[in-house]
């Protein structure tokens, strides 16, 4: 085999540029293999020179830093020398072979071993090397392996070459030559004095520093508090610096005046110069750091749960970083009457912060303060607005004080408003606690005139006990706050109700509507209680379709009916429509008149009873809970009023036997006409029994044991009813069996409460007991509605007919599988801008909780700076 160092050229022409090119990359590779850490010490000593840090320390830790360097470059210089072997030809030739298929280089030069002499052997030799030669031409030089990750575990190369890319951002190469004047006396001397300065703005400017060497120029504009950093090089005193913008002497680092080092503050215009050879000067022009402004701007704006929205913009030359808002009782604008005469009680002011921008420039800005003051006693009073922004420097800014009336919650039921008042009245001043005291027990006087339940009656029982017991020791600060959180509990509770059913929140609505209407409310609380109204409409629409599909009324009848009118749900979403039309338009008149329309249409509609002869397990099961929620109305109904006569003796007088009728034959009126005259005479017969209770006094037991026997014959009966309660399977029949076991807990602890004369809590629980079995029969009522639309749509693919066709009792499309259908969006409208105000502090807020992962915090700012 002939040998590869002595081959003929004109076999290897073919590949002598790959060749070539595959050396001279191995040549880098080892080069950078053996020298890298040589490199690494040069860029980092080279971009610590250009940064400037030999200025900034002591010259005894240059020097040492200096001859760090030079025995890591000399270590490196050795270990390169001493690993750096130089690639010779053959070993080139033998990488690029082996990128080639079948070795073609080597097979190229080799010769046979056997048959030379052989005719045959020889041709099929030579055809042999000339295939290889034509494999030669493909060849292609390799690439160098410059990876040297192996020997530098932890990247330190990478880190000398960032460190040397930000110093040619950010550094200087004139600063490698300020390590000339560090030498000895005797390079001092030779070389002249010298100097160096920055200028280095204050930080919350974000302006960039300045190199003083590099400014020419007669004249340089500086923001006030800039930081001017000076160094003399050279024989002490060739250099003396003079300057009249500071206002003092400048601050040597030494004791000594003439030190080499000075640094001071720019405070005001004026001359900077360093006098001596080579020296310079500069009319040094301050830009002072102006003061923030801040105004209120827009109108003030309450939504209907009292969220205060007040809007202000502010502005900073560089940038506003905090703010707060300030509210203090106009006392002089209050109208001083009814409990509001006395002197008020002293309350610090209100203190809020201003909301400041997350993402983006507060150099100006708007933004919207959003608190919610309903709960403080100034609400809905006048109150002295003053709002305050601070920037960095420390400087403040105000607005101009306004007088403007602290919003707060409006309360539209009038039980509730007076709640709220006698609240106010009692955080106005504790003088007052006598006088509140005595409008509590006034309204308490009659409460079947006013209270539409027991729950809030009792609750105003138990604070005006209170009340009256810590009036006559003398209310405390810890009481009244305790108080006053209990009556704006009762008015919540009052206005908002506990809703029996769809039909009373629909009412409610309404007529909270009408007293917004007429007592002038903003438009922001209209469109709220228009809102309200909506969901109340389509929660009764829901009730009726439900109610409807339980009494087996079908949408054929319906149509059977010619004298019936159908109204389908767009047709209540347009008359809605055309009110907040009306409203937004200022035409109150005719939106009242347009919603006394729609409260009679409500009103009048009905749903009618099935006329089918028999009734399927769902629509007894159904009509037995609904049974006993009348039953456990009516047993609530007499504690109520065995608790009026133990507080309240002997008041009741004989007009109220026709009240209790009446009062049941109303009870009865909202649960159906099925059970009215049941109920009716429920109410009547226990008139007798009641007022022979009184002609007892308050040794009401036996009849409190009798109370306890019915509770516990309704829980019996209702345990019952629960074990052959169908819809069994199905989401809405456990959701409904659930729901009942909970009603027979709460009926188990009305019992003992009447065993054990409390009729508060056995009240209490009866109200549980009443809540939990309306939530199981609408869980119940949409089981069997579930199941019955299933029925029917079976029943209709096998029957031919279209269900398409079949319409619910407001003569809406059920569709293929019972859901209703219509062409409009079945999202109502809300208001976005409050929602939208909502979600931006939620993320604001979580943006700033630091203890949350990198990657959320990382998405909350993006969502900010897009929003």
């Amino acid at each position: 085999m002939a040998s590869r160092e002595n081959a003929p050229d004109d076999i290897l022409k073919p590949v002598k540029w790959p060749l070539r090119l595959t050396l001279w990359g191995m040549v880098a590779e080892r080069i950078t293999r053996a020298f890298w850490p040589l490199w690494s010490v040069i860029l980092v000593t080279l971009a610590a020179l250009m940064l400037g840090l030999q200025d900034l320390v002591a010259v005894e830790w240059v020097w040492g830093a200096g001859l760090l360097a030079v025995l890591g470059g000399l270590w490196g210089l050795w270990r390169g020398v001493t690993r750096l072997r130089w690639p010779r030809r053959p070993e080139a030739m033998v990488r690029l072979d082996a990128s080639l298929r079948g070795n073609p280089i080597q097979a190229a030069l080799d010769s046979p071993a056997i048959g030379a002499g052989d005719p045959g052997s020889r041709a099929l030799w030579a055809a042999h090397q000339a295939r290889m030669r034509a494999r030669m031409a493909e060849a292609r030089a390799v690439e160098p392996d410059l990876r040297v990750s192996r020997a530098d575990p932890f990247a330190l190369r990478y880190v000398a070459l960032l460190a040397f890319l930000v110093a040619l951002v950010f550094g200087s190469f004139l600063r490698v030559s300020s390590v000339t004047a560090m030498g000895p006396a005797g390079a001092d001397l030779a070389s002249g004095p010298a100097w160096e300065g920055w200028m280095e703005p204050p930080g919350y400017t974000r302006l960039p520093s300045v190199y003083l060497n590099d400014v020419t120029a007669a004249a340089l504009e500086v923001p006030a508090g800039a930081r001017i950093t000076l160094r003399l090089y050279g024989e002490v005193g060739a250099l003396s610096v003079s300057e009249s913008i500071s206002g003092t002497a400048p601050v040597a680092t030494e004791s000594d005046p003439t030190a080499t080092a000075q640094a001071f503050d720019v405070a005001r215009s004026g001359r900077l110069e360093i006098e001596g050879p080579g020296g310079r000067g500069w009319d040094l022009d301050v830009t002072p750091d102006a003061a923030p402004s801040v105004t209120r701007s827009g109108e003030i704006e309450a939504s209907y749960e009292g969220d205060a929205q007040i809007p202000f913009d502010a502005r900073d030359d560089y940038g506003v970083a905090a703010g707060r808002a300030t509210l203090v009782l106009a006392l002089d604008e209050v109208d001083r009457r009814y409990g509001l005469a006395t002197e008020p009680d002293p309350r610090d002011a209100i203190e809020v912060p201003l909301p400041m921008p997350i993402a983006g420039d507060r150099a100006q800005f708007t933004e919207t303060l959003i608190e919610n003051f309903s709960e403080h006693p100034w609400a809905n009073l006048p109150v002295r607005l003053e709002m305050e922004v601070t920037d960095e420097a420390g400087q403040t800014g105000l607005s101009a004080p306004e007088v403007i009336t602290l919003p707060g919650r409006r309360f539209f039921d009038p039980m509730a408003a007076a709640m709220i008042d006698q609240r106010r009245a009692l955080l106005w001043s504790r003088a007052n606690a006598r006088d509140v005291a005595q409008v509590l027990r006034a309204v308490a006087h009659r409460p079947d005139d006013v209270f539409r339940s027991a729950v809030p009656y009792l609750r105003l029982r138990t604070i005006l006990r209170r009340l009256e017991g810590f009036a006559a020791e003398g209310l405390t600060a810890d009481q009244q706050t305790e108080l006053a959180a209990a009556l704006w509990d009762l008015a919540l509770l009052l206005e908002e109700g506990d809703l029996a059913d769809a039909m009373e929140r629909l009412q409610r609505a309404q007529d909270r509507l009408s007293e917004a209407m007429r007592n002038g409310a903003s438009e922001q609380e209209i469109a709220e209680l228009m809102q309200e109204l909506r969901e109340a409409t389509d929660d009764y629409m829901r009730q009726l379709s439900r109610q409807a599909q339980q009494d087996g009324e079908q949408g054929d009848q319906m149509a059977q009916d010619q004298n019936m009118v159908e109204m389908s749900q767009n047709d209540l979403q347009r008359m809605m429509d055309r009110i907040q039309e009306l409203m937004e338009q200022g035409r109150m008149a005719e939106a009242q008149e347009a919603l006394e329309q729609l409260r009679q249409m409500m009103e009048n509609m009905q749903v009618t009873q099935g006329q089918g002869g028999g009734q399927t397990p769902g629509e007894q099961a159904m009509e037995g809970l609904g049974e006993t929620l009348r039953d456990q109305q009516g047993l609530s109904d007499e504690a109520f009023r065995q608790l009026q006569e133990q507080f309240n003796p002997g008041q009741q007088g004989q007009g109220e036997q026709g009240q209790q009728g009446q009062q049941g034959e109303g009870q009865d009126g909202q649960q159906g006409q099925g059970g009215q005259g049941q109920q009716q005479g429920q109410g009547q017969g226990q008139g007798a029994p009641d007022q022979g209770q009184q002609g007892e006094g308050q040794g009401g037991g036996s009849l409190r044991d009798q109370l306890a026997d019915r509770q516990q014959g309704l829980r019996d009966e209702l345990n019952r009813q629960s074990r052959n309660l169908p819809g069994a399977g199905t989401e809405g029949g456990e959701a409904a069996r659930e729901a009942l076991r909970r009603a027979e807990e709460a009926m188990e602890g009305a019992e003992q409460a009447l065993r054990e004369d409390d009729l508060a809590g056995a009240l209490d629980d009866q109200s549980r007991a009443m809540e939990a079995l309306r939530e199981g029969m609408r869980n119940l009522g949409e089981a069997l509605a579930q199941q019955q639309q299933q029925g029917q749509g079976q029943q209709g693919a096998a029957q031919g007919t279209e269900p398409g066709q079949q319409r619910d009792p407001l003569g809406r499309n059920s569709g293929s599988n019972g859901q209703l259908g219509t062409d409009e969006n079945m999202v109502q409208d809300e208001d976005v801008y409050r929602r939208a105000r909502e979600l931006l502090d939620e993320i604001r807020r979580r943006s700033g909780e630091g203890e949350r992962p990198q990657e959320e915090l990382d998405y909350l700012e993006r969502l900010l700076e897009r929003f």
